[in-house]
């Protein structure tokens, strides 16, 4: 993958090579020469897009609920509060709207009436190139989740929208996804 010209920020990549790879990710290693004319060494995790999906419900008496999932991260080694979201390694070019009804379903048994796409947000720009789409689900309707062999441990929780914000303010909530997404919806007057 070199490029003898300069991409966008002045950047050329004097070579590369692809240091790790597995099914989820790639690790590539660039050889790269800086605006400055200063040479460098940039890695880069490759990671298929992903969604993140903010279920809004309500309650009988009309008070909106969030739907979160709790589950472990084996590379922090905590258990952590999370809007449904991921990726499908077996199918990269799937629709966004498809990839969130499906990780909706998956995660939550939600099946929902209305998928809004609010926007984009990448996941650590600094050092991968894995881009998220956000979405808002409404008219959400209860079904069997079906979680992945790596998602047996996960739960899922169904919870007032100020239970949730009251989690963001005491920072109980710590997933940038979640936070980010959330405060994305908020900006747009959707939550």
């Amino acid at each position: 993958m070199t490029n003898p010209l300069p991409d966008a920020g002045g950047y050329v990549t004097l070579s590369s090579r692809i240091a790790y790879e597995n099914p989820w990710t790639r690790v590539r290693e660039d050889i790269i020469r800086r605006p400055d004319g200063k040479d460098g060494l940039y890695g880069v995790v490759e990671r298929g897009q992903f969604v993140v999906i903010l279920p809004l419900g309500q309650t009988e008496d009309g008070r909106r609920t969030v739907t979160l999932v709790n589950q472990y991260r084996y590379p922090i080694g905590q258990r952590l509060w999370e809007l449904p979201m991921g990726m499908w390694e077996d199918r990269p070019d799937a629709a966004p709207e498809d990839l969130a009804a499906g990780e909706l379903q998956e995660e939550t048994g939600l099946i929902a009436k209305t998928l809004h796409h609010a926007g984009i947000l990448y996941q650590g720009a600094g050092f991968t190139t894995q881009k998220g789409h956000v979405y808002l689900a409404t008219g959400l309707t209860q079904g069997p989740c079906a979680r992945e062999d790596s998602e047996q441990d996960m739960t899922c929780h169904t919870l007032l929208l100020d239970d949730v914000e009251e989690m963001i303010r005491k920072n109980e909530i710590t997933c940038m996804v979640t936070l980010s997404a959330f405060g994305l919806l908020r900006a747009q007057g959707l939550i």
